[in-house]
């Protein structure tokens, strides 16, 4: 009997055992969007991908608590103390005013960031190097010039640039300033639209009627999810729109030269985990890409009576023609 019931405690402790090595194997990640819109969607995708491809399955052994700010920012610092409250392993931020509210209300949970234009301007890591704080991730930052090419060749004749944009972003006023730097260079002017909420948006364009060749977007929260009001009012008011964004030319953009957003979802995933493996966010450098698709719509290029040269779409990812 002594035997018996030896052999069953033995068992029965191989069990608790196994058991609690299967909790302390789960991992919490908690992710934040400013905003739900498909580059930033993409991002979240290709991060959880990444997680699955490392071993790390939602619903096995990787708890994911995903909450959008809607595009408020009152909401984002809600859902940052919430976070924060709720100890995750780590928390993946994506879009500037999120990362800004979760880096301002933790120094000790592991924070990764991703696509955010400049992390250091808007004050969420000192440098592009290792920050040594709890802070790290992926920039989804370009380089200007490449856009004004892009912008020259479909308007050769270019004189006056609109740039509808979120005052609140800081990525966007970044932006800005590099807009208006390269306008000097180029020989164009920058014609600012403020457009603080979504709802301003087709206003702001409407503002710049008679007075642009073009309207140029940035990667702006604000802009690409009413990117649908932004299209008709520009279209009402003959104005064609060159974006930042791929994901916005399948919605009315003529041209798009952009990162791809679901690759950079994948490299912010390897952060994180690196993370869950046991490395400092503060030792992992932030990340920026190197490689970007050019995505044209000739079918909107044809409504806003604009000819593609054939050179762009013979050296375009993405074609969409009707």
């Amino acid at each position: 009997m002594k035997k018996i019931t030896t052999t069953l405690w033995a068992a029965l402790s191989a069990v608790l055992i196994s058991t609690g090595a299967v909790a302390a194997e789960l991992k919490q990640v908690a992710i934040t969007a400013i905003v739900e819109h498909p580059a930033l969607d993409a991002v979240r995708d290709g991060a959880l991908a990444e997680l699955k491809k490392a071993g790390y399955e939602e619903g096995k052994n990787l708890k994911v608590d995903f909450q959008s700010a809607q595009g408020n920012t009152a909401t984002a610092a809600q859902i940052a103390r919430k976070f924060v409250g709720d100890k995750p392993d780590v928390i993946l931020t994506i879009g500037t005013p999120s990362a800004q509210s979760v880096v301002a209300a933790t120094r000790n949970i592991p924070v990764v960031f991703s696509a955010i234009s400049d992390p250091v301007a808007a004050k969420l890591v000192k440098d592009w190097g290792a920050s040594g704080t709890n802070v790290t991730g992926a920039s989804d930052t370009l380089p200007i010039q490449p856009q004004i090419d892009l912008i020259k060749q479909l308007i050769p004749n270019l004189k006056k640039v609109g740039y509808v944009y979120s005052t609140g972003e800081v990525n966007s006023v970044v932006v800005l300033k590099q807009l208006q730097e390269a306008g000097k260079v180029n020989g164009f002017e920058v014609v600012e639209a403020p457009a603080p909420r979504t709802t301003d948006i087709g206003i702001a364009a409407r503002s710049l009627k008679g007075k642009v060749d073009v309207i140029y977007t940035s990667t702006d929260n604000n802009v690409v999810s009413a990117y649908e009001a932004l299209y008709k009012a520009a279209l009402d008011s003959g104005i064609p729109l060159v974006a930042s964004d791929t994901s916005t030319v399948a919605r009315g953009a003529i041209a798009a030269l952009s990162n791809n957003y679901y690759i950079l979802g994948e490299e912010t995933g390897k952060m994180i985990v690196d993370i869950l493996n046991g490395k400092k966010a503060g030792d992992i450098p932030v990340k920026t890409m190197d490689k970007l698709d050019l995505y044209l719509n000739l079918k909107s290029a044809k409504a806003f009576g604009i000819t593609v040269p054939q050179t762009l779409v013979e050296s375009a990812k993405e074609v969409i023609s009707q």
